[in-house]
């Protein structure tokens, strides 16, 4: 039953009073950005978010992401209004060990996201509307809350442009244009006209209207609710920065402040008085995802004597998941003929979508099918995943599930040159908390791995593969494990350890054959699996055969050298043995593979002059 303009403006007022309240308490927050947005929560909370809080996951449940992430008092108090949370639990505003934090994390079960670095929440939000319209079939819609200070985001525009392009109409985008950021106006102020510009240049259909007009408010919602055309509606409601209380209302300079106790206790006497009541939001009816027969998976196998890239294994493998795991969704950035994700989408076309040369919105979107509990691969050239870096840290922090694959990476991919060349991606996604590093060297090993990223991992995974083609050296029943490592060349006479993976193994292997033609016996690892890494293995090599020569086509820092020394240090310290990095150390330029790699110190030539060394 639609509520009343009394009952809306009861809790807009409560969500306004509520925001300052717990601000003041904390010492800190924002207030006057949450205060902004009250009536448009308050009408979407009362008449159109449907929620069962108790099915917290639920398929059939709406979403509401505030990619304002700094709003987030405004969230809590919808909370504490729903009656799910207490209000003691919100007054714990940005307290040590409290779930009611500076910025929403799905530390509570009714956030879907972390946001707080701005730009992200439309993005993500973006999959999360593209599962539901194309995969599961489900009529859930997914909410936007968004700052007008972050549409200075190119994410933002990203987003626009694939919701419109894949027309999606379920998902709802609402901009609080309340002119002020941080530091003072904004780029483009209260001009709805210019936003509305280029909202509509992306294939969006906006609504302009007063976002404190509660008549104009609902009618928005109503029209966004009624789009037929597909064209995604946004919102673009003019408001005004810490509406509700006469001394801060419009004011620069109250970004991030939360009001002294005095000023609280006159604002929320200028609102009319304390305020503490539930408030019920609908919850829908229950409708389960279409369901997908499957088959069993039979991975790709490739024969001992034969060369393959792993890229290739890569798509050949997810092609080959993809029939017996109807979870898996593949997204590319326009290079899937490289990264050879266009395999999967030979096979499975319904589940591969497309993000162009769009990177922060192809990690965004993998991080919103993981919100619906899909397997989500993103593929790119390893280098550009540089560019989207922001939403992978962000995705650690959200507890996001879903796997990157990067290609091209390193020198040895030859003529290209240094612009192509993921040097760092390693190092990169070591940092990432939680995440699991994977390096293979071989077809089948990149087939089995992948295969358990998409069954039993969990976290961020990324996978590392190589351009060129390599010899097989496992058999298509060898088994791999995350935190395991492969002993290819052992013996008792062993004066010192190779340790490579994905290309530099190959070289450590030619090395071994020359130096053990020469009568020098050295054990070769295969570290593909970075993070975690065998410190176990790595151990015993340095007890058993002293140095250890670490070889990757890597920059020095950050790479499998470190992670190799990882293993012999923490919190407890340990005993170092003599570690050698063989690694990229200035910048490349073209060339062939071969000549790209003896010109980084790290061919097979430069490994039988490191071991002579090491070992002299």
């Amino acid at each position: 039953m639609p509520s009343n303009e009394q009952t809306r403006k009861d809790l807009a007022r409560q969500l306004r009073i509520d925001s300052i309240r717990c601000t003041t308490k904390a010492g800190s927050g924002h207030p006057t950005s949450s205060m902004s947005a009250a009536d448009l929560m308050a009408v979407l909370m009362l008449d159109h978010l449907k929620y069962d809080p108790s099915k917290p996951k639920a398929p059939y449940n709406d979403h509401l992401i505030f990619s304002k992430g700094h709003a987030a008092p405004l969230l809590f108090a919808m909370y504490k209004a729903a009656g799910w949370i207490t209000d003691d639990e919100m007054m714990t505003l940005r307290e040590y060990g409290s779930r009611i934090e500076g910025h929403p994390t799905p530390i509570l079960p009714y956030v879907d996201v972390a946001t707080g670095s701005l730009g992200q929440g439309l993005p993500i939000g973006v999959g999360v509307a593209l599962c539901g319209k194309y995969l599961d079939k489900l009529p859930y819609k997914v909410w936007i809350l968004c700052g007008d200070s972050e549409l200075a985001e190119g994410s933002i525009w990203e987003g626009f442009d694939k919701a419109g392009h894949y027309k999606l109409d379920n998902l709802i985008t609402i901009v609080d244009v309340n002119r002020l950021g941080q530091r003072g106006e904004t780029e483009l102020g209260w001009n709805l006209d210019a936003y509305a510009a280029r909202v509509e240049a992306f294939g969006c259909r906006p609504i302009k209207i007063d976002g404190h007009d509660l008549a104009q408010v609902e009618a928005a919602f109503k029209d966004a609710l009624s789009s037929s055309d597909g064209r995604p509606p946004v919102i673009l409601a003019k408001t005004i920065k810490g509406a509700g209380y006469s001394k801060v209302a419009d004011q620069p300079n109250w970004h991030g402040k939360g009001l002294p106790a005095d000023m609280a206790a006159e604002a929320i006497a200028e609102l009319g008085g304390p305020i503490s009541q539930i408030f019920e939001v609908a919850k829908p009816e229950p409708v389960e995802p279409v369901t997908v027969a499957y088959s069993n998976i039979e991975l790709p196998k490739y024969a001992f004597g034969t060369k393959e890239a792993t890229r290739k294994a890569y798509g050949d493998a997810l092609k080959a998941i993809g029939y017996g795991n109807p979870d898996v969704v593949v997204l590319d950035a326009e290079v899937s003929n490289s990264t050879y994700a266009e395999e999967f989408k030979k096979g499975h076309p319904e589940r591969f979508f497309e993000m162009w040369i769009a990177e922060q919105q192809l990690v965004a979107a993998a991080v919103g099918f993981g919100v619906r509990g899909k397997k989500a691969f993103a593929s790119t050239f390893a280098a550009f995943f540089t560019r989207a870096y922001d939403f992978i840290r962000m995705a650690a922090i959200s507890r996001a599930n879903f796997s990157m694959a990067g290609s091209h990476a390193g020198v040895s991919i030859g003529e290209d040159g240094a612009s192509q060349m993921a040097l760092e991606d390693i190092a990169m996604m070591r940092a990432v908390h939680g995440s699991t590093v994977l390096y293979p060297s071989d077809a089948n090993q990149t087939a089995a791995l992948v295969e358990q990223m998409a069954s039993s991992l969990q976290g961020i995974v990324y996978m590392r593969t190589t351009r060129e083609k390599t010899p097989i050296l496992y058999g298509p029943d060898e088994k791999f494990a995350p935190g395991g490592s492969k002993v290819l060349r052992s013996s008792a006479a062993d004066k010192a350890t190779v340790i490579g993976a994905g290309i530099t193994l190959h070289e450590a292997l030619k090395a071994y054959d020359t130096l053990k033609a020469s009568g020098i016996d050295v054990r070769v690892i295969d570290l593909y699996s970075v993070k975690p890494v065998d410190a176990a293995t790595l151990k015993t090599a340095a007890k058993e055969t002293g140095a250890l020569i670490v070889v990757e086509d890597h920059w020095a820092e950050g790479g499998l050298g470190d992670a190799v020394l990882d293993a012999f240090v923490g919190e407890a310290g340990g005993t170092l043995p003599k570690v050698v990095k063989l690694a990229v150390r200035e910048i490349p330029s073209s060339g062939k593979p071969a000549e790209m790699l003896a010109g980084a110190g790290i061919d097979a030539a430069h490994i039988v002059a490191a071991v002579k060394k090491a070992i002299a």
